[in-house]
């Protein structure tokens, strides 16, 4: 061969090989798949999102200063038991350590769940954390920090504590745990993400001169405090864009006063130059505005107010992005931190050139330490008068507050003081826990006198209590709550609350004997039972020879059954109404409590509604059902002598006679509403999942718009004959409030009705049932309607539906789509002034007042209001 061409092979082989050797290196540039420690578990695991999480015990620098354990309660609250039920406890200073890429920033997230653990009281845990690299470069975390106490104080079961690191300029990176003196440190969950460059390094900074005034977002290192999706609804990590696994969470709990208006924009959001990790989707199509009235706009503000740690910047991130106008100076607002200007004349069509687009704008504040104030962040935007925009309204898409570090590296603030009222009903807690403690030792110590004086105790009782008819040997709970004198007499030593009921309650109930009961439900024979829900079994029963009642028997292992059973008898033994169950009577016997319904022939409603029911119910016969529900909560709302609210509604809780009457029923869970002074009843979440109050979760605040809420949901299950929660659905599909909202944004409402009712519903029913139902599952309950307007609309639905007047092909109500526009827009001024441009190019709409409606055309029209 040539020699030349030997030659030319071997330059050629050797390029090749160059490249093959340098492609088999591992890049120092490439990114690190994102990293999921279950922290103290040896195997890791999938979470309930399939999130993988692998075992934390490679990364340990160390293991012999740590230990695993395993949380000895579940709380109902935890999002998933990866990786939270398993903890890595350590018992001196204990590093991980994590390869990474020298030149991106990271995102570090610590998961704590302050739970029991054995042989730890996390009441004791005091600890630092602090991330170094090689060249001694570190960053204080978390000092003197207590995951129980900040828990407490925040009224959450679990911690997410999320950080923005810059690039370190080294090639690992390493976690420190050290606990404090005579302490110890421990941590459930961790997580290292590559973060993309979504920082600036000119950020405003508020309130300083212009020529000094920015802040390098770039080479900050920073803590996530809050992350808003304004004016929509919590979006889980699985959802977030880029693969930064971020939570964003409704902006409802920081609005300052009200006044305020949601949207949810059904448009293609176009990203442009913006990289899609910035945020997702869905908080770009949600938005807050001002309501509708430009007088009252000019002169009110949105105001989002924040608690924060004093002596730190902070850079707080807009999110904007316009799907209502197209024009420069249409919408014209300013923007303030703590009173001090960031921006006058914001403008987002003049930022992004057309709607559709989001952009996001970063400006920082100093907040220092005011003396014996609340510290407190202030986000306030308000529309600019002097530019006369088109209109005086204001928009907003989401909200990211960041904490940069201080000139000491330092992110770590105090643990959080719980508030007035939480630190009441903690130590309420406290002292109730210690005196059920003292009891259990007293009893201990005195344990010989105590049973020489119950059995003189027993004896006593038996002498004074009026013995059953038939039965001599029927004895009474030891401390029966019917008690004949005028104080009240706790339940039968198994309720260690005080529960007990009041003399008018004991007048209007009848009391059954234990023997009675027995007689009436065959002893409880099994093929009596006609449901089963949390207190217990439902029997049918007989008593007084031939009255069928319903007969409700707690459960023996339940402890608390005891509360929900005084307050079904308290409440019911004081309302009377065709709409709401009635109680005859009870039986506190023998340790057993039952309660005595009317018989309600027809089952539940949920019966009626799932696949593989007997009877399928009409679309009118679900109308009147849930009319009659309707009246029994309006009754209960505002009929009573006391705002109720019941706390518990959905299908199974609304029960029919055999004359299909629906009635309300269940008021176990019940409360009395707010005085008039109050707006609203601060208690421990309880509910059903799937028809729970997203704002009462939250906040721990009961109105009686949670159960707007809960029939809300109520409503969707009845026109799409589905359950609340259906685990087997697609994930989106799961929640049916969720899958609704969702429908309705896309306008494919008409896809989830019950296949038995599909064309069998007016249009124009259909569009005033889902607009009242949407209503009702505003996320915010000052949005929502009363029971009265619901009950208003259903009855209108159902008038509609009988009315035969207006012929079925009539051309407007053919006209009618799935696609129903979101409720609260239609009281927006900018939807109002662009529906009024587009129906005025609508001839067919003309002839409306020509028949002489008027004033009145709005009753009379089907469209309705």
């Amino acid at each position: 061969m040539n020699p030349i061409y030997i030659s030319i092979i071997i330059i050629y082989t050797s390029h090749i090989s160059n490249i093959l050797i340098t492609l088999a290196q591992p890049s120092s540039t490439s990114t690190p798949p994102p990293l999921s420690l279950n922290c103290g578990s040896k195997e890791g695991g999938n979470d309930a999102d399939n999130r993988k999480w692998e075992p934390d015990n490679k990364y340990l620098v160390s293991s012999d200063k740590s230990i695993t354990s395993t949380a000895l309660t579940q709380e109902p609250s935890l999002s998933s038991d990866i990786p939270y039920m398993t903890a890595r406890i350590f018992t001196g200073e204990t590093s991980y350590k994590f390869n990474i890429n020298s030149t991106s920033r990271y995102i570090i997230r610590l998961h704590f769940y302050p739970s029991e653990y054995p042989d730890y009281n996390v009441k004791n845990s005091f600890f630092i954390v602090t991330t170094k690299n090689p060249d001694d470069v570190s960053i204080t975390l978390l000092r003197n920090f207590s995951a129980f106490i900040t828990a407490e104080a925040l009224s959450q079961a679990y911690l997410i504590k999320e950080y923005s690191l810059a690039a370190f300029n080294s090639d690992s990176i390493t976690l420190t745990f050290k606990p404090e003196s005579k302490s110890f440190a421990f941590v459930n969950g961790i997580e290292l993400i590559t973060e993309p460059e979504l920082f600036d390094d000119q950020a405003g900074l508020v309130g300083v001169a212009e020529s000094a005034g920015t802040i390098d977002g770039l080479t900050s290192n920073m803590q996530n405090m809050f992350r808003l999706n304004v004016g929509g609804q919590y979006i889980p990590p699985t959802n977030d864009s880029g693969g930064l696994m971020r939570s964003w969470y409704d902006d409802t709990p920081y609005i300052f006063g009200a006044g305020t208006i949601t949207h949810i924009g059904n448009i293609s959001v176009d990203y442009k130059d913006l990289p899609e990790a910035t945020a997702p989707v869905d908080v770009y199509r949600t938005a807050r505005s001002q309501g509708p009235d430009p007088n009252i706009n000019k002169q009110s503000n949105v105001t989002w107010v924040f608690h924060v740690d004093a002596n730190f910047t902070y850079l707080v991130r807009f999110h904007f992005c316009e799907y209502q106008l197209d024009k420069i100076n249409q919408r014209v607002f300013e923007i303030y931190l703590n009173n001090e200007t960031a921006f006058a004349t914001a403008d987002i069509i003049a930022w992004t050139g057309e709607k559709g687009v989001p952009t996001r704008k970063d400006y920082a504040v100093y907040i220092g330490d005011k003396r014996g104030k609340d510290v407190e962040l202030w986000v306030t935007l308000h529309t600019n008068i002097d530019l006369k925009p088109e209109f005086y309204d204001i928009l907003l898409n989401g909200l990211e507050v960041f904490k940069l570090s201080d000139s000491k590296s330092n992110l770590a603030g105090p643990n959080p003081v719980p508030s007035e009222l939480m630190q009441k009903q903690l130590i309420a807690n406290r002292e109730a826990d210690d005196a059920i403690k003292i009891k259990h030792v007293v009893s201990g110590a005195v344990g010989g006198m105590a049973t020489i004086g119950v059995a003189f105790a027993v004896m006593f009782m038996i002498r004074r209590r009026k013995r059953v008819p038939g039965s001599d040997s029927a004895v009474s709970s030891w401390l029966p709550i019917y008690g004949h004198s005028t104080s009240k007499s706790t339940i039968s030593g198994r309720s260690q609350c005080g529960s007990s009921l009041s003399t008018d309650a004991v007048c209007n109930c009848r009391y059954f004997s234990l023997v009675e009961i027995k007689s009436a439900t065959n002893n409880f024979e099994e093929s009596n039972v006609i449901g089963v829900g949390g207190f217990g079994k439902v029997y049918k029963g007989i008593i007084d020879g031939n009255m069928k009642v319903a007969i409700k028997r707690s459960n023996p292992s339940s402890e608390q059954g005891v509360n929900e059973f005084i307050t079904e008898i308290e409440m019911l033994s004081k309302l009377r109404h065709r709409h709401l169950v009635s109680l005859i009577g009870f039986c506190e016997e023998g340790n057993e409590m039952v309660l005595v319904y009317d018989y309600m022939g027809k089952g539940t409603l949920r019966e009626h509604l799932y696949k593989g029911n007997k009877i399928t119910l009409t679309w009118k016969q679900r109308l009147d059902i849930l009319v009659g529900a309707a009246k029994g909560l309006h009754y209960l709302h505002t009929g009573a002598k006391y705002t109720i609210i019941h706390r518990d509604v959905k299908t199974t809780n609304i029960l029919c006679d055999d004359n299909w009457v629906a009635k309300v029923s269940d008021f176990g869970l019940s409360k009395t509403g707010p005085n008039l002074n109050q707006n609203h009843v601060s208690t421990v979440v309880k509910g059903s999942f799937g028809y729970l109050d997203p704002e009462y979760f939250r906040r721990q605040q009961l109105t009686e718009k949670s159960d707007v809420y809960s029939f809300g949901v109520v409503l969707f299950e009845v026109l799409c004959a589905r359950p609340a929660l259906n685990p087997s659905l697609p994930k989106e599909q799961v929640s049916l409030a969720d899958f609704a909202l969702q429908s309705a944004r896309k306008g494919t409402l008409e896809e989830m009705v019950d296949p038995q009712l599909k064309g069998t519903i007016k249009p124009e029913a259909f569009q005033k049932f889902t607009d009242c139902s949407l209503r009702c599952l505003a996320d915010h309950g000052l949005e929502r309607p009363s029971m009265g307007d619901v009950l208003w609309t259903l009855e209108y639905v159902l008038k509609m539906e009988t009315d035969d007047e207006r012929p079925r092909n009539d051309k407007k109500s053919g006209s009618s789509s799935g696609a129903v526009e979101f409720p609260v827009q239609s009281s927006d001024m900018i939807a109002m002034h662009l529906n009024t441009l587009s129906l005025d190019s609508d001839d067919d709409d003309d002839d409306d007042d020509a028949n002489g409606a008027g004033a009145f055309s709005q009753i009379i029209a089907p469209k309705g209001r």
